[in-house]
Parts: structure tokens; sequence; C-alpha cells
């Protein structure tokens, strides 16, 4: 079978049914399951997207009604296809176990059915259904079984950021924690990569992933993946994951991790960035408000110089549209009008049309994006890191299409 590549973002949440019933409460209002798939497919050229908050009763009504009325299909392989984009149905939840910080997984399923099925079973070990990322208050070992008879794919989600993480609030091992047999992946998160995972060894045997973990619909693709697949079903994910038949991820797209705004240790009372120390007070100020930065905890639980096994993914930073300096919502629409999607701007719009478009200066900056030749202000206690300014702009000449 004909494997071809595909742009992937798989941790999207949903703010608010179309009713206006909250999903998701930090997530922004117009993020509901139907603007999600129109993003994905009109703007963002995303073919397949991951929407976390499935498992709410009310999207769940949503989905069933669009697909009813032929405005959805449901895929054979898995999955629901709105155009030429398929969603894949998944829910977040958070876990709690033996006296430990809080951690969040990602569960995946094949279509509507299924979820709904994985839903009435957790329904009983969670307060609120209709919102996102409840508190799991039965056996971690259940729900690994669960999601496995269900045909699910269990992901630990964004592993090393600060806050309700494997590695950021819960373990130092996650094999402390989870049953490594039964994960599908593991998802990285905005503040680290493949070199800074793989100092750990336990990680070696799963595929990373880099999602967007997004709140707006803006956000959507800041972080991606690309699948060589034969198609976009849930089956040829799964597939993916397990590296099989051919199957994989072909590349992890990031941000540089100084982007992210857990990148470092920082202060939040005097906003100065610190190196971990035991006693967890700012030199500076002396407060306790200190939000341990990623790149820190990775040095605490490396056990190994970063070693890439064979089937790891190039991770290749990816600088989203939105962090472009001087690139407003007025010009990034011209940019669109004229080329389709973010990621055609992003990775194959000629330079010098561009430039036509957008101007010499927001033209430079995707070049040197292209390069991996920009600079950075590191982020961190929860404050996202910027693109350094080019000071005098450079223009761009000739031919420059990538």
């Amino acid at each position: 079978m004909n494997l071809k590549p595909i742009f992937a973002d798989l941790h999207i949440h949903i703010g608010q049914t179309e009713d206006g019933l909250p999903v998701k409460i930090t997530g922004a209002r117009n993020l509901t399951f139907d603007n999600i798939v129109q993003e994905a497919s009109h703007r963002k050229g995303i073919r397949m997207i991951g929407i976390i908050d499935a498992h709410s009763p009310p999207v769940q009504k949503e989905i069933a009604r669009n697909l009813d009325e032929g405005r959805y299909e449901s895929l054979a392989g898995g999955g629901i296809r709105y155009r030429d984009t398929t969603a894949i149905l998944g829910v977040e939840i958070e876990v709690r176990e033996r006296g430990e910080g809080a951690a969040h997984l990602l569960a995946y399923f094949p279509n509507l059915d299924t979820m709904r099925a994985f839903s009435g079973w957790m329904s009983r070990f969670v307060k609120n259904m209709q919102l996102s990322t409840q508190r799991f208050h039965g056996s971690l070992r259940d729900l690994e079984g669960k999601v496995a008879d269900l045909g699910g794919l269990l992901v630990p989600a964004h592993v090393f950021t600060p806050f309700k993480s494997v590695y950021g609030s819960a373990v130092d091992r996650m094999s402390d924690l989870l049953d490594l047999d039964q994960l599908a992946g593991v998802e990285l998160g905005l503040s680290s990569d493949s070199d800074m995972a793989d100092r750990i060894s336990e990680l070696e045997r799963f595929t990373f992933l880099t999602n967007s973990d997004a709140h707006s619909l803006p956000k959507i693709g800041r972080e991606y993946n690309e699948l060589l697949i034969s198609e976009p079903t849930f089956l040829e994910l799964k597939r993916a994951l397990y590296r099989q038949e051919g199957r994989r991820v072909l590349a992890n797209y990031g941000l540089d991790p100084k982007l992210g705004k857990y990148h470092r240790t920082r202060c939040l009372n005097c906003e100065e960035f610190l190196s971990l120390t035991v006693s967890g007070r700012c030199k500076y100020c002396g407060s306790t408000k200190v939000v341990r930065g990623v790149s820190d905890r990775i040095n605490q639980l490396a056990d190994r110089p970063t070693h890439h096994p064979d089937h790891r993914a190039p991770y290749i930073y990816q600088v989203p549209l939105e962090f472009i300096p001087k690139l407003g919502p007025k010009t990034l629409q011209k940019l669109l009008n004229r080329f389709g999607t973010e990621m055609e701007i992003l990775h194959r719009a000629p330079l010098g049309e561009i430039a036509e478009l957008a101007g010499a200066s927001v033209a430079n900056y995707i070049r040197l994006a292209r390069e991996r030749r920009l600079e950075f202000e590191e982020g961190g206690g929860g404050t996202y890191g910027r693109i350094r300014s080019l000071g005098k702009d450079r223009g761009v000449s000739g031919d420059s299409s990538v």
C-alpha cells in the first residue's frame, strides 16, 4: 500500500459546546468540536487532529448529530472525517497514586461508540464527566486495562511539565507509576525536545509525540508530527506509534525548548532565572515561589548522555507564525489568502512572495526559522520565550523558494 506523509496534532482541547456549556474551563469559548475541525482543515492544513474532551456527553451529542446529518463521516479504520481532516477522539485524565503528585494521561479511541463505552465506565470514578481533565479516583491498573480492552491508545501527556505530569510532578521514573507495556507513545511537551528526553533510558523504546495542547484556535499546530501512513485513520495512527508495517513518525515539529514557558527554573516573585537549589528558595529575593524548569528537571533525572535509538524521528524546531515579530492578523490573513494554510507558509511558500505580502522583515524571520538560525530569549515560570529582534531588517533577494 502506498504510504504518504501527513501532519498531525493530537492534543487539542474543547473550550465549550456549541450551546455554551463549559468543557475546558481555561479553553477559549469558540473552541468547539466543529470549529476545531474547520480550523485544522481550512486554515492550518493538518490532516489528523486529536480532539481531547470527546468523553464529555454533550460533546458526544454534537458529534452524533453531525454524523447523522452527514457533515462528518465515521471511518472504517477509526476516526471521524471532516473534509480532508480526520479527528481522533481522545480524553485527558488526571491520575495520582501512592501519595505522588498528579499526572495527566491521554487516551484515544477508534470511534464514538468506544468513546461512549469508556465514558460510561469512567463516570463511576470522576465527579463531573462534562468537564475536561477530571481526577480519576479508581485504580490506575484498571484504567490501563480498560483503555486496552476497548482498543484504545494510552499516552502520558507533556511528561516534563512542572505541573501535573509524570516526571514534572509525580515520579522520578515512569515505570514507578505506569505499566510501560500499556503505553503507545510519550508526549514531550513544549519545553523539551528529543535531545533532552533521550537522556532518560526508559523512554528509549517509545515513539515521541509533539502536540500543541491547544486551548485556543490559533494555538492549533504550534507543535505537531509528520506521520508516514496510508490514510489518516485511527488504525494507521496506531501502526505509526508502534512502528508497524512501515508506518512511523517521520518527524516531530516542536518549539525550540527555549520558547517553552517552563524551560528554565524561575522565581515568580522577582522573575529571575535560577539554577535549582536544595532549599527551593530564590537566591535573589528569598521567595519560595519557584517554578522548576524542564531543563533542570531533566538534568536531575538523566541517567545517560543523549542517545537516540535508531527509530527516533528527527526533531525539527518549529516557530509558529504567532511567534513571528511584526506579523499581525491582517498580514497573516493576506498570506493565508495567497498560500492557503499555515503549514504551507511555514514550510513551502517562496520567501520572495512572502516578502511581497508581509514585508522583508517577516520573510527574513521565516527564512531564519527554516534554517534554524533564530535566536531566542528563554522562557520559564509560565512565561513563553520570544524571538530576539534582528535589529536592522535584512531583505530577501533572488528566488528564495524552499
